[in-house]
């Protein structure tokens, strides 16, 4: 079972409280958008074997989104960190770097 800490309660919160939503770090296009960009935006998601960066929310706790990096072969979480981020903390990246050498995730390495 996949167990995410929550980093606002710091709750250390099984799926089953949680509910995902899908990719993080995604670039939003709103009104103006030309069509293929607002095409990408709605269907062009990465779906790696490996490191992944996902949004979750604690449903059955305090409520908010949070974003978590891990693995999706193994089911191994490197971290967890606020929603409200443009790119993942440093110090989760270099976790992933220390495990998994040459990784890459768009641009962020």
């Amino acid at each position: 079972m996949l167990i995410l800490n929550c980093p606002y309660c710091g709750v250390d919160a099984e799926e089953t409280e949680l509910a995902a939503g899908g990719e993080a770090h995604l670039k939003r296009f709103g009104p103006g958008s030309s069509d293929g960009d607002f095409h990408d935006y709605l269907f062009m998601r990465e779906n790696p074997r490996g490191v992944h960066f996902e949004r979750w929310r604690h449903v059955n706790g305090c409520g908010k989104w949070f974003h978590a990096a891990r693995c999706t072969q193994s089911l191994e979480v490197f971290g967890t960190y606020s929603a409200q981020v443009t790119e993942p903390p440093k110090e989760i990246r270099e976790a992933i770097s220390a495990k998994r050498p040459g990784w890459t995730w768009r641009e962020f390495e």
